[in-house]
């Protein structure tokens, strides 16, 4: 069986969706059945492959671009990849970067909760996304939320959609038992301890960072504790106003925003802290609850999208809309002992049973089985 995987939509690498394809690519498990070729971006050639693993990939000659991207697929894609041969291929950016016909079975990999997209409020984008989803061959759900939105809101058939998690890498996401500094160093930053942590990019108002800055403030105002609030991530159309909350905060300098941090520097920066604060409302995936988790660091989050899915019993939830909810949550998570104790024990196990090598082995499960129901 010969497996396309596109990697266009996946932003080089960069972001969360491609940081997701690298790790996929290097856990999927080998197989003498089954060949593996990419193709995307001419940008992508280096990308994906690994000191630990090599793929045969074909560039694709076009702007690099979003527009000219989604062009392709809708127009050049099913063309390109029959006459590449590939018995069935996976679009891991997700339905944007997917074919609006299939004349080669295709997986469409969906991690985010599609119906809260920015462009669904276009009923052109509405009945172009349900056509793409309604005819693939399958689609990769990110959890259950994901799945409940797409059956509930877009349209599409249960039976069509696979549940499969993604990974977290236990190999970088584990508790360290030696930091023991008053600062944390990784340069450029020197991040000043005890903090409190919430990674996200400066995104749109469902990350809930304004809200957080303000729970954070009536924190400090109630308990006079030295903790500061540390968000890691980098600038996104969302960033002025959190930058205008912050100045306004009466707690101003207690709150420092890195701007974008490299994903190998995260699990340092999880473990350095006190506490992982998660107020996000509509995330599909949920990997910063895991990885600060699988850092043995107890998490406080929205009982929204899909965290009280990979969380289960192992955080403290508020209602991210209700700052004073938050700000009892975050005083608990900071000052119970108990708590503390039992969430950090409790969600390093938890977190187990959540790895790349289970998401490669289950992707690659749904490929063959589609495959063969294709045929």
């Amino acid at each position: 069986m010969k497996v396309g995987v596109d990697t266009f939509g996946c932003d080089h690498g960069k972001s969360g969706i491609g940081l997701y394809l690298m790790s996929l690519l290097a856990n999927f498990p080998q197989d003498d059945n089954v060949v593996i070729e990419l193709f995307g971006s001419e940008l992508d050639k280096y990308v994906y492959n690994s000191n630990t693993r090599y793929f045969d990939f074909s560039g694709v000659s076009i702007p690099d671009s979003k527009v000219s991207e989604i062009m392709w697929h809708s127009t050049r894609a099913p063309s390109f990849v029959q006459k590449k041969n590939y018995d069935i291929v996976l679009y891991a950016g997700g339905v944007r970067y997917a074919p609006a016909s299939y004349k080669t079975p295709g997986v469409i990999v969906v991690n985010e909760v599609i119906s809260l997209s920015a462009d669904y409020v276009n009923p052109m984008y509405q009945w172009y996304i349900k056509k793409n989803l309604n005819h693939c061959t399958t689609i990769i759900a990110s959890s259950q939320y994901v799945k409940k939105d797409l059956v509930s809101v877009v349209g599409v058939s249960a039976d069509k959609i696979e549940i499969v998690y993604n990974g977290i890498d236990h190999s970088l996401f584990y508790p360290r038992t030696d930091l023991n500094q008053d600062y944390l160093d990784i340069q450029p930053f020197a991040i000043k301890r005890p903090y409190i942590i919430y990674a996200s990019r400066l995104n749109d108002a469902s990350k809930k960072h304004i809200e957080l800055i303000k729970a954070f403030s009536l924190f400090k105002k109630k308990t006079g504790l030295p903790h500061r609030l540390v968000l890691a991530g980098s600038s996104g159309p969302y960033s002025n106003e959190i930058h205008k909350v912050c100045a306004e905060s009466d707690f101003a300098s207690d709150i420092f925003l890195t701007g974008y941090f490299p994903h190998e520097s995260l699990p340092l920066l999880y473990s350095s802290a006190d506490a992982c604060i998660v107020p996000a409302v509509n995330e599909g995936v949920g990997l910063p609850v895991l990885e600060a988790l699988a850092c043995g660091v107890p998490v406080a989050c929205s009982k929204s999208g899909s965290l009280p899915e990979v969380a289960g019993k192992h955080a403290l939830y508020f209602d991210s809309d209700d700052i004073q909810d938050m700000a009892s949550c975050i005083e608990q998570i900071i000052t119970d002992e108990a708590t503390r104790r039992n969430l950090a024990e409790g969600g390093i196990d938890w977190t187990k049973r959540f790895s790349w090598e289970k998401t490669g082995s289950r992707t690659l499960d749904v490929l063959v089985r589609a495959f063969k129901e294709s045929r």
